[in-house]
């Protein structure tokens, strides 16, 4: 079976990074035959946000220059959602949310080795902060979404609430600058880097090139 390595540079606060990751499971999904490795690396695009976050609509307003820009610009992540299979609902989330806790959180589960439960968790924080309007940016919310994912949520809270992980995302997020990556998402299949939520047509080429790249058994 083919294998193709993929990382993801991500931003749980970037709804087109969720949009993506759908477009990717889609493309995935037309390839059974595929083994696929994910790995997962952090980056803030928020990086000055204070711990406790901030206000959505005081935030978003003086970012784009008013509430009304703000919801014309969610309007058009949640038309591009819907048809991703990704829900959106803006209407309940009132923070913008400092998520190095969540990015964290994924040191933590990347540590169990049980990609499934990763994966899990990862779509977990996106629902949760996207759909349910949960603030990301609290260990006890981030602990219970752990819970549910099949890790330990005791160990998870114990984990963010030490230093533990702040190491690892800071040197993830340097590299990731160092590396020229600007925005998120950012997705690398096998050597092919993409930009943005391309759609799962492309990645399927992406996929299917690599795998076909990874097929090939040299001569002896």
């Amino acid at each position: 079976m083919p294998s193709v390595e993929i990382q993801i540079t991500y931003d749980f606060i970037c709804p087109w990074c969720w949009i993506g990751r759908r477009h990717l499971q889609a493309a995935l999904a037309q390839m059974p035959d595929t083994a696929a490795s994910i790995r997962y690396v952090p980056y803030e695009l928020n990086p000055g946000m204070p711990k406790e976050g901030a206000d959505r609509k005081a935030y978003r307003s003086a970012k784009f220059g008013s509430w009304a820009r703000s919801q014309a610009m969610d309007a058009d992540v949640t038309l591009a959602g819907q048809q991703a299979g990704a829900a959106f609902h803006y209407d309940r989330v009132t923070m913008t949310p400092n998520t190095r806790l969540a990015h964290r959180l994924m040191v933590y589960a990347s540590r169990g080795g049980d990609a499934a439960r990763t994966e899990a968790l990862f779509e977990s924080v996106f629902h949760a902060y996207f759909s349910e309007g949960r603030d990301i940016g609290k260990a006890e919310v981030l602990a219970t979404l752990a819970g549910q994912a099949g890790f330990d949520a005791k160990e998870a809270r114990d984990f963010l609430d030490s230093p533990a992980g702040e190491r690892e995302v800071v040197a993830a997020e340097r590299q990731a600058q160092a590396n020229g990556v600007r925005s998120v998402p950012t997705l690398r299949i096998g050597n092919t880097p993409i930009s943005g939520a391309q759609p799962s047509s492309t990645l399927i080429q992406a996929l299917r090139q690599t795998a076909a790249q990874s097929a090939v058994v040299p001569a002896v």
